[in-house]
């Protein structure tokens, strides 16, 4: 039986799986048994579209790249337009809400109402939005749970690279005692920029904001507050050591300067923008903050836009995960993971 899809949020990210699942309809159906129906779409700028047959793919994204307008989809026998968010939540027939709207990550909202609102139905959540699982993993843990949903969001930390089922599939058995990363590439591209170009700073950032890898208000990723979120989410699911944001030291770029950046590498070191987390006396102390890294440590090698992050295990030692941590498809993916992992827990349980 296909897997029903709501859409909340159809941007970038959304965009990027809905092409995943056309393009990788048939080879998803033979290797994983899995198969996918949209149903529902439902964005504040873009529009709103129900059909509890399925919507076409291919047409969905030619009527957005024509008219700008969900809503301009074919008149189809059945077919409902105008539903707000929480309505296409709670009143289609969907299996799996994709939350992808627009969110403040100050707040969690409106993501955080997407997913109670989910929850509150039996239906499952897959999500790229890091606010509503660093501020309020507990409570939509607890509440996922407790309704019988299923709660993915592996694409919050570092994109589709498995920053979050690594650890939790690879690594079962072994007490996480430290995680270090490189959890944001528009950091880690500027400071790359600088060391191996001689680039300033401001010419570093302009260079990033130009490629994409920056906002136009860059403050999230150089004072360090994207990072931050996300040592949240690994404190909390990977290490099970509860941790508010709030408790997090943080320490962004701005301050690093070209001479800095030529001392270290006469050091033979290189600068990184670290968030961190130990286990410290019974708790996890976190922190984000640049830092001077020996050549053989293994985040000094990681360049451009790239993250990366290393586990320290008790039975293991040191593990190390690089991989994009942005990208449309790659984004995407981290949502395709999540939905075939809810596909396998099914099929578990109807065995």
């Amino acid at each position: 039986m296909a897997h029903k899809l709501a859409f909340i949020g159809f941007g970038v990210v959304g965009q990027g799986l809905a092409e995943i699942l056309r393009d990788k309809k048939e080879s998803l159906k033979q290797n994983e048994g899995f198969e996918a129906d949209i149903v529902a779409i439902s964005d504040l700028m873009k529009g709103s579209i129900y059909h509890p047959g399925g919507l076409d793919i291919s047409t969905v994204l030619r009527v957005l790249q024509e008219t700008g307008n969900l809503e301009n989809y074919p008149e189809t026998p059945g077919l409902i337009r105008g539903w707000d968010s929480l309505k296409t939540i709670k009143d289609t027939n969907a299996d799996t809400v994709i939350e992808v709207s627009y969110t403040d990550v100050k707040t969690g909202q409106p993501a955080i109402s997407h997913c109670k609102a989910a929850f509150e139905k039996g239906k499952n959540v897959v999500m790229t939005n890091k606010g509503p699982v660093a501020l309020a993993y507990r409570e939509l843990s607890e509440m996922a749970e407790k309704h019988g949903a299923c709660w993915g969001f592996e694409g919050t930390v570092m994109s589709g690279t498995p920053a979050l089922r690594m650890p939790a599939a690879a690594l079962a058995g072994n007490d996480i005692t430290e995680i270090r990363g490189i959890l944001n590439g528009t950091t880690n591209y500027i400071l790359t920029k600088m060391e191996q170009e001689g680039a300033s700073y401001e010419a570093a950032l302009k260079e990033a904001q130009k490629l994409g890898y920056a906002e136009a208000d860059p403050t999230s990723d150089v004072e360090g507050y994207d990072a931050r979120y996300k040592i949240v989410i690994l404190s909390n699911h990977v290490m099970k050591a509860p941790l508010s944001v709030g408790e997090v030291e943080c320490n962004g770029i701005t301050g690093i300067t070209l001479k800095d950046i030529e001392k270290a590498k006469a050091e033979g070191k290189c600068w990184k923008l670290i968030a961190k987390a130990k286990k410290e006396n019974g708790k996890v102390i976190a922190s984000i903050a640049p830092e001077k890294l020996d050549a053989e440590d293994p985040l000094a090698s990681i360049r451009g836009a790239v993250n990366a992050i290393t586990y320290q295990c008790d039975l293991l030692g040191t593990v190390t995960l690089s991989g994009a941590g942005a990208g449309k498809i790659e984004t995407g993916f981290s949502l395709l993971i999540d939905l075939i992992s809810i596909h396998r827990a099914r099929q578990l349980v109807s065995i």
